[in-house]
């Protein structure tokens, strides 16, 4: 077996007949079978709006998946509905508590027109863990997939026919049950969105992005549910992020400890690229040690680069002090930050304290930063010549051919 290959799953055919089956932590009844999924049709279905037009998670498609469960029925059938609101009980735990986690995922159109989705199996792994920390009922990773895969279908015309567009795909898993305890939720509801979007941030899909790096801030710690994708995560991040804005940045890098330790970018990862003390050039990026989200896109950059082989590949904690070392001796060639809704996204200065540090990374092409973009693409898209194996070095788990369900 070659070294891409080993990172390799084949494409899946999407099967129109899905084995359900929702095991949470508590006792449930029979688990629901293929012919439980119910797929109600949207029969006033809107118009596509034009790829070129498309900005992040403000449009969404004509149809979503909802699965509900309460301890004493256990899983309900899933339902495939009209996209509509959600009614809620005015002391549902999630509102009140924040029991619920949430995932971010894409489904792309190739060159070929087929449809297909990246790596999701880690998006079920981490919303797995996720539902395990919130005290939420497990579930079967595999057939939550499924179900998933199915919504794709049914909308697949609103994945734009783009390569500068995708469909985002939005898993969500709530508390719901009509109670002020503080206590493991009663009754819950999975649901699950789509909608296509376009570039994440403002300035373009491959402009660089200002930082930032201000010590009195906090956004995990060890301990907490820093590694967790959970709501609670994000609305405490705003205020801070609206301070980077005052101060003329436009995303904030997250520091811990009395060491400063570098840890998110954002809601992305981040990686530096350096030439280290030994002379050699390295891909850094902070350890899973709890404080930061286990990001799909961060894991196939590392996936990548140790396939090629070419530098050095570390995961270790480097604080502000080394960071603005590098940069005050030049060894700094790159930085950026990586997540599912901006893939890669390049760095170009930093506010600390009162000063400003210009960041090369442009300056550097950036050769690594574009390379990874265009590498993450072009497998999303099937774009690009064949590689060796005659198939793409990540998991590309769902393929749907043009046309109609």
């Amino acid at each position: 077996m070659n070294k891409n290959q080993s990172l390799l799953s084949s494409p899946a055919l999407l099967s129109s007949r899905l084995r359900l089956s929702f095991c949470p932590r508590l006792a449930c009844p029979s688990p629901p079978q293929a012919s439980d999924l119910v797929i109600e049709r949207n029969a006033a279905c809107k118009p596509k709006p034009d790829p070129s037009t498309l900005v992040f998670g403000k449009q969404f498609s004509d149809h979503m998946l909802t699965i509900n469960w309460s301890a004493k029925a256990g899983w309900e059938a899933p339902r495939i509905k009209p996209f509509q609101n959600l009614s809620l009980h005015p002391a549902t735990s999630a509102l009140h508590y924040s029991i619920e986690l949430f995932e971010g995922m894409k489904a792309f159109r190739g060159v070929d027109n087929h449809i297909r989705m990246f790596r999701p199996m880690l998006n079920m792994a981490r919303m797995h863990r996720s539902a395990e920390r919130s005290s939420l009922p497990l579930f079967e990773k595999e057939e939550l997939l499924e179900c998933i895969k199915k919504l794709v279908e049914v909308d697949q015309e609103w994945v734009p026919f783009s390569q500068d567009a995708s469909l985002y795909i939005r898993p969500t898993f709530i508390g719901t049950d009509p109670s002020l305890g503080v206590s493991h939720p009663s009754e819950a509801m999975i649901f699950v969105i789509v909608g296509p979007v376009g570039p994440y941030f403002s300035t373009g899909s491959f402009n660089p992005v200002s930082l930032l790096a201000d010590p009195s801030f906090v956004r995990a710690w060890k301990g907490g549910v820093g590694a967790y994708k959970m709501g609670g995560n994000y609305g405490p991040t705003i205020a801070v992020q609206n301070e980077a804005v005052k101060r003329g940045c436009q995303q904030v890098l997250w520091l811990y400890g009395e060491q400063e330790e570098i840890t998110e970018v954002g809601t992305m990862n981040l990686f530096i690229y350096w030439t280290n003390e030994k002379g050699e050039k390295e891909l850094l990026t902070p350890p899973l040690d709890g404080i930061i989200l286990p990001g799909v896109t961060r894991q196939s950059l590392l996936d990548l680069a140790r396939t090629w082989g070419e530098f050095k590949v570390t995961e270790r904690t480097m604080g502000m002090k080394e960071l603005l070392g590098a940069l005050d001796s030049g060894k700094i060639l790159e930085v950026f930050g990586a997540g599912t809704a901006c893939v890669v996204s390049p760095v170009g200065s930093l506010l600390y304290g009162e000063k400003k540090y210009e960041i090369p990374t442009m300056q550097n092409g950036p050769d690594l930063a574009k390379r990874f973009h265009k590498e993450l693409t072009d497998i999303q898209v099937s774009a690009g010549p064949p590689r060796e194996g005659g198939a793409p070095p990540l998991v590309l788990a769902l393929r749907l051919p043009p046309g109609g369900p």
